[in-house]
């Protein structure tokens, strides 16, 4: 069996162990509803918190209503969790998403406005108060296993740290079995007493790119078995036909968008198979019962429309909340607008602790999300809250993809604000070499029947304001910007739209036509400069700037 683990034997010594690492999930409903004190720390009260981040996970799974794909873990936690349906990521990439997890701010307020890893370099603000960094000034212990893709450290310091920075992003992101050792070696410190937060990020279902092309679109055939792939212990690979395979409404029905999507679904395997492995050890360790699981993803899916969008498929995220004291709350759903935002409110409302008072740029920051623990004692039922809208924000991806957007959804209407609507959308690397992608682009280059909902031009271009009645035309297909019936609905979203930026001290928010200046004589009242200086195309400028 060891001679087979060829995509991992080199690097770890304890591998043997492994096989012998095989439990079973599970646990019982408490009687009745508990009524708790978050925050009561100590070894008596203790309360813990597991965060686990899917990487481009979607909606492929059974809680989800999709019969195909077996996701039986994420199943059984959502058994013993609250049920989102309305849950939305602030951003549509996954550093930037991640630091808005973890920081409780959007990727504009926080700084990290695309990926941060490699060349694309981007970091969030030094004076930025993240999660772990709270939690560890009140004696709270925080781990991080697997992907982390944020930076700085100081700003995102971890007590325990085993991610792409100190190993390859496949054995601490895809081989759930380093990664179940690595959550034992945390969970069981039977010397530390502190509560604990513990963040698991998985890689799984991310694109393999061409970064590791031998191992499939998906990375779907590493760790499977088969020759030169080496084995996981802790995974039996489904494989699936692409013909039984649910097509999304946006993505093209063809015979390569088919076998994409096949791919996908046995990495989603995987992801929710190390679920299953990481809630193992939280039973095993003793903290089932005392620690609040959070299940999200980043961002959308890695397919058209999806991840680096603002349409809902790329905003829209699967989102399952189980406290161990709410078990009137478990297998409940909730349509309440949700933003990962709140997932930090959430986190501090359950240990206890208020959010620290500080300013970034002379502004005061203040978080937007809310605490989603009153949807816990009201069985997903909005109280006094206000849950009417959730934004979102995109500046960029990867370093070449500058394309800022702003979004507000209500319960009824989108409002999209694309401030670089005169360049064509941007494709990240890892999508335009996807076999999807270039099916797209081959049938539209050759004149083929491509069976999608958009054209490619429609795709790439895009106007400065979209509308969309969510409850009509769920797919986002018509602008309602020129229909003057819905001036006053347009009007009060940008209103709320803007009212959002000015909170969050948004930098985009004179742009595209004018640039903030808030220093110097325009420190105590700043104002919005256009960008235009009257030279060049004049008439053609001034035409763009007022409209």
């Amino acid at each position: 069996m060891i001679a087979q683990w060829q995509c991992w034997r080199p690097i770890f010594a304890w591998i043997a162990l492994c096989t012998a690492f095989h439990y079973s999930t599970g646990a019982t409903r408490s009687s009745g509803q508990a009524k708790i004190q978050h925050g009561k720390l100590g070894v008596q009260g203790r309360q813990n918190v597991l965060v686990i981040v899917g990487d481009d996970a979607g909606f492929e799974t059974q809680v989800y209503n999709n019969s195909v794909c077996r996701t039986p873990n994420i199943n059984q936690l959502a058994q013993r969790s609250l049920i989102f349906r309305n849950a939305f990521t602030s951003v549509s990439s996954c550093s930037p998403s991640r630091s808005a997890i973890l920081s409780g701010l959007p990727q504009h307020q926080n700084g990290m406005y695309g990926l941060h890893q490699g060349v694309h370099h981007f970091n969030s603000f030094d004076g930025v108060r993240s999660l772990p960094l709270i939690l560890s000034k009140h004696s709270i212990r925080a781990g991080i296993i697997g992907k982390k893709h944020v930076g700085p450290e100081y700003v995102y310091p971890f007590e325990f740290s085993e991610t792409e920075e100190n190993h390859p992003i496949l054995q601490v992101g895809r081989n759930i079995t380093y990664m179940r050792h690595l959550a034992r070696q945390f969970l069981q410190n039977a010397s530390d007493e502190r509560p604990f937060f513990l963040y698991i990020g998985f890689h799984d279902p991310h694109r393999c790119g061409s970064v590791h092309p031998q191992y499939g679109a998906f990375c779907e055939k590493f760790g499977n078995g088969e020759p030169g792939m080496g084995v996981i212990p802790d995974w039996k690979p489904i494989k699936y036909n692409p013909a039984d395979v649910p097509v999304p409404y946006f993505v093209q029905d063809t015979p390569a968008s088919r076998e994409d999507i096949a791919a996908q679904y046995t990495t989603i395997s995987r992801l929710d198979q190390g679920i299953g492995v990481i809630l193992d050890e939280l039973k095993l360790s003793g903290h089932l019962d005392d620690t609040l699981v959070i299940y999200t993803s980043d961002n959308g899916i890695p397919f058209p429309n999806g991840r680096t969008n603002l349409f809902d498929p790329g905003m829209a995220e699967p989102l399952l909340l189980s406290s161990p004291h709410h078990p009137r709350s478990w297998g409940q759903e909730t349509s309440a607008l949700t933003s990962l935002l709140d997932i930090v409110p959430t986190v501090l409302e359950w240990f206890g602790l208020d959010y620290p008072s500080y300013k970034l740029e002379g502004a005061l920051v203040k978080l937007t999300g809310q605490s989603l623990l009153s949807l816990l004692d009201s069985q997903g039922h909005p109280t006094s809250e206000d849950r009417s809208a959730i934004f979102a924000s995109h500046d960029l991806h990867e370093v070449t993809m500058y394309y800022p957007m702003r979004v507000i959804r209500t319960g009824q209407f989108k409002l999209i604000h694309n401030l670089n609507f005169k360049m064509p959308f941007p494709i990240d690397q890892d999508f335009f070499v996807s076999p999807t992608f270039q099916d797209i682009l081959n049938r539209t280059r050759f004149k083929q029947k491509l069976p999608w909902y958009k054209t490619l031009k429609q795709y790439y271009y895009r106007p400065q304001w979209e509308l969309y009645d969510i409850t009509q035309d769920p797919k986002e297909l018509v602008n309602l910007v020129p229909d003057a019936k819905y001036t006053q609905t347009l009007v009060a979203l940008k209103e709320r739209l803007l009212s959002w930026q000015n909170v969050t001290a948004d930098p985009w928010i004179c742009a595209p036509e004018g640039v903030l200046e808030y220093k110097g004589k325009y420190a105590e009242h700043p104002q919005c400069l256009s960008l235009y200086n009257g030279l060049g195309e004049s008439e053609d400028v001034g035409h763009w700037m007022n409209q």
